[in-house]
């Protein structure tokens, strides 16, 4: 679209090297700011435009990000908001140009704003990703006005930034898929391993509210009565939020039955809002906390007035995370649940052992002690009454032993059972943390426990296995392997883990080693907390062993190696 007839102008061997070079650069960022920055710079350059600026829109017209060359920070301060696609910038066409001589003599043309400078010739055209015009690209005061080549080249550009964007948007949008899902890790691996509920929450909020680049993050949460409150919020004015109450007919509780999350462009304009704390914000996000059928609660996402709405994008990612977490919560509550049934059923067995054994030996030695009193009052022979008595000393030290080993499997309920058995059990329960199951691969005199192996052999291999580790060495080789387990599954984010534990010889001349590999990330240049390796080197000094952790010897991962005498 022209406002006169124009002669092609072809472009020449310079400028089209100039415009390769600028579509080059364009293309190769994967960062949306800096492929609009490009943009405004090559147009600019090209052109030899004194004012060149791209205006992102909203499927509304409105401007969400606003970036120009040619007019000062000052100036642009007192300008003031970044424009809407209305007057002469409403002309711009979804496909080709406007080109004008003086944009004013438009009959769109509506004045400027205050402060804004004068600008008479002007080029202006839309850049489309897909079948959404992403933003327009605005060209103003040339000397001499814009030629058709000019609009050529800024058609060019367009078109290569509507592929840069695009791609910028992809890589961004998986970055941030990447980032929820190692958020939706962390807070698994807090919560089975045991950490504070309330802490686990605020991370929550925390995590939530950095990734998903929102000004507000607000977890509401079901109290008395079922009553919706938002027990937690972090970021801009959370100290208002927190306690209010949501209406039980609201979009919170909507969302928190129904199990579905939901995108509001504005809680400020918005007639429905009735939480007033509420109405400073303006794009929202709300996702429900909810696995299998429950709703755990509706975990919201909140930006100031004026910002960037959230996508479709953001709520799809935002939901699976929120339900990460609550199968993670839920998780935790029956790993108490079955912790606190643990509990009650070996204060049973306590109990019964403590009935059957020890209790009912110390009532017959009472009952032998009470034939020893009537027969003393009888005048009985005083040899009968010694044997009486040494057969009631003799239960009661065995019912001393009785209680004491009681006592003994109270303190160490592992005691009775086997380094192998509890090999295979921290391997199982690493599964939660890591998201999948490690190998644990077991070894005796430089053979794979297993191989070969069926029934009664390879009961034997294990047990010969558990013979030649003495109890106090066991424990330690399992506080290895738990401790191995945990690292990699807080910080490895690793796809395998191999744990491999060897015994090879015995006696004095025997060793046992264990190995702990993933395939993750590797180790940070600076580890800021180091007391869990620490307590691995002690229990390898304790033992005249050695530890160490370093890079894998394929090159990928972390490697985990312990080694002590079996004597």
């Amino acid at each position: 679209m022209t406002d006169h007839p124009d002669v092609p102008d072809p472009i020449g061997d310079d400028g089209l090297d100039e415009l390769m070079d600028a579509i080059l650069a364009i293309a190769g960022e994967l960062d949306l700011a800096a492929v609009l920055d490009r943009l405004v710079q090559a147009a600019s350059t090209i052109t030899k435009a004194g004012y060149a600026a791209i205006n992102v829109l909203d499927d509304r017209g409105a401007s969400t990000t606003f970036v120009h060359r040619g007019i000062g920070a000052a100036l642009a301060h007192l300008i003031g908001s970044s424009p809407h696609a209305r007057g002469v910038l409403g002309q711009i066409p979804i496909d080709g140009a406007i080109r004008l001589d003086d944009l004013t003599q438009h009959p769109a043309f509506r004045g400027w704003p205050e402060h804004h400078p004068a600008m008479g010739a002007f080029l202006g055209a839309s850049v489309r990703v897909g079948e959404r015009i992403f933003g327009q690209i605005y060209l103003a005061d040339k000397p001499g006005g814009f030629t058709q080549q000019d609009e050529e080249r800024v058609l060019r550009l367009a078109a290569t930034a509507a592929v840069a964007v695009n791609n910028a948007q992809l890589y961004a949008g998986a970055e941030r898929r990447e980032r929820w899902l190692h958020a939706g890790q962390d807070i698994t691996t807090m919560l089975l391993e045991g950490a504070d509920e309330e802490e686990a929450l605020e991370q929550i909020v925390r995590m939530a509210r950095e990734i998903a680049g929102a000004d507000t993050a607000a977890l509401v949460l079901p109290g008395l009565s079922d009553a919706l409150l938002i027990e937690l919020a972090d970021g801009y004015d959370a100290d208002r939020l927190l306690g209010q109450v949501m209406p039980k007919d609201g979009r919170t509780a909507a969302v928190m039955s129904e199990g579905r999350g939901l995108l509001t462009p504005s809680l400020s304009a918005s007639r429905t809002v009735r939480v007033e704390a509420m109405r400073a914000f303006g794009p929202a996000m709300y996702a429900p906390m909810q696995t299998a059928g429950r709703g755990v609660g509706v975990l919201i996402l909140m930006r100031r007035i004026g910002a960037q709405p959230f996508t479709e994008a953001d709520l799809v990612t935002a939901e699976s995370f929120a339900a990460q977490a609550a199968l993670a919560f839920v998780l935790a509550e029956a790993r108490h649940a079955q912790d606190v049934a643990a509990l009650l059923d070996e204060r049973e067995r306590i109990a019964r052992d403590l009935h059957d054994l020890a209790i009912q030996q110390l009532f017959a030695t009472g009952m032998q002690l009470e034939t020893v009193r009537r027969r003393a009052a009888r005048g009985v022979d005083p040899h009968e009454l010694t044997e009486i008595l040494e057969e009631a000393l003799d239960n009661v030290d065995g019912s001393v032993r009785e209680i004491r080993q009681i006592v003994h499997a109270l303190r160490d309920p592992d005691a009775a059972t086997s380094m192998v058995e509890r090999l295979r059990r921290e391997a199982s329960l690493a599964r939660t943390g890591l998201g999948f199951a490690p190998s644990l691969v077991l070894s005796l005199d430089g053979r794979s426990i297993g191989e070969g192996d069926t029934g009664e052999g390879l009961v034997l291999a294990e047990d010969v296995m558990d013979d030649r580790v003495a109890p106090q060495l066991s424990d330690d080789v399992v506080a290895v392997v738990r401790e191995g387990l945990a690292n990699a599954a807080r910080h490895a984010h690793a796809s395998s883990v191999i744990v491999r534990v060897s015994v090879n010889g015995a006696g004095a001349t025997g060793t046992v080693s264990v190995e702990v590999q993933d395939d993750g990330r590797g180790l940070p240049e600076h580890r800021a907390r180091h007391s869990g390796t620490g307590n691995l080197a002690s229990r390898a000094r304790q033992n005249g062993g050695t530890f160490s952790l370093g890079a894998a010897t394929d090159g990928r991962g972390a490697l985990l190696s312990w080694q002590a005498p079996l004597a």
